[in-house]
């Protein structure tokens, strides 16, 4: 575990599937504590149905969830970025290579490769987002810090 930054961003390819996943855990886990927010490379008209669907199985609302590039942010001053794809991490050097920001590269299934029934693919989807839960918990720590 590292100390709890206070304003991290995730990073991925399209910001509809991983990265969205991972800004609405922590905001789930750590409320106001950790600033964070998520962007894509390329981002896509909207977060995919069935990110959406097990996110929601966990009480994390992502129904109105708009993809970004880094362009439209609010905010800069991130502590850390963690990519979540292979393009993600080569943008986020590119771009922070004259910032002291720490940029971490958590390799991330993607979880569009799953493929079957309907119950088959939304289990990928689960099982991404508890793996990044787990990365979560184990970085920042399990239980939040006292809100300052």
């Amino acid at each position: 575990m590292i100390d709890r930054p206070s304003a991290v961003l995730f990073v991925c390819t399209l910001n509809a599937f991983r990265s969205p996943m991972a800004e609405a855990l922590v905001r789930r886990y750590y409320g106001r504590r950790i600033y964070v927010q998520s962007c894509g490379v390329r981002p896509e008209g909207t977060v995919d149905p069935m990110v959406v669907q097990v996110m929601d199985e966990i009480g994390a609302d992502l129904s109105s969830f708009r993809p970004k590039s880094f362009w439209e942010l609010d905010n800069h001053g991130f502590d850390l970025i963690i990519t979540l794809s292979p393009e993600a991490h080569h943008h986020a050097l590119e771009l922070t290579r004259t910032e002291a920001v720490e940029v971490r590269y958590w390799p991330t299934m993607d979880p569009t490769i799953f493929t079957g029934s309907r119950q088959q693919v939304l289990e990928g989807f689960r099982m991404v987002r508890d793996s990044l839960a787990r990365r979560i918990r184990q970085t920042f720590g399990s239980r939040p810090a006292p809100a300052p």
